[in-house]
């Protein structure tokens, strides 16, 4: 009898675990990019190693992005990016904190591609600004993929873009997020 309620005991404990790490989903390989198109260059950079978390029962959203993983086409213009424009060795890191306003609508435990809201605080250069970013899920084999695209604008974070390059740089970003997230494991 003792050792049937410690093995009934043993399996309550380790769902109770796997429940509970299947509402909140991870990555560290999420991709960002961004398109700046001024009246003579279109600059674009990409980063990959991007760090997300959404809890899919509360609809909470984290991603964090290390300023200096951005790449660009040419070394010269992730130079300037780091050192003129978003001062990384200054403001390292780039985040947003936010819900999605209707998670209700969004079914983690089946397959499908849902439109989100999510609404949240994003900061850049140290400035931190509320946003609301359309944005989709597609929840394929229970893991969910984020995906969505939206613009700033560089003078709402204090990134100043000097007047001898404001034709080639725009001070409407888009920007494009891709996170394919796994369980977290605890």
């Amino acid at each position: 009898m003792k050792k049937r309620v410690i093995g009934l005991t043993s399996v309550w404990v380790l769902l109770s675990v796997l429940v509970t790490a299947q509402d909140k989903f991870f990555t560290k390989n999420g991709k960002i990019s961004f398109v700046s198109k001024g009246n003579i260059e279109t600059i674009t950079a990409k980063h990959k190693g991007i760090t997300a978390v959404v809890d899919s029962k509360s609809g909470a959203v984290q991603f964090a992005v290390l300023m200096k993983g951005f790449e660009f086409a040419k070394a010269l213009m992730q130079e300037h990016f780091n050192e003129n424009y978003v001062e990384s060795d200054k403001y390292p890191k780039a985040d947003f904190k936010g819900q999605v306003t209707n998670n209700s609508e969004v079914n983690y435990a089946q397959d499908g591609s849902y439109n989100a809201k999510v609404k949240g605080t994003l900061t850049i250069h140290g400035v931190s600004k509320e946003v609301e970013v359309p944005g989709k899920i597609t929840v394929k084999s229970g893991k969910p993929q984020l995906n969505a695209d939206f613009n700033i604008l560089l003078s709402d974070y204090n990134i100043k873009i000097p007047a001898v390059v404001k034709e080639n740089i725009s001070n409407t970003v888009t920007i494009t997020v891709d996170c394919a997230l796994e369980p977290l494991k605890n």
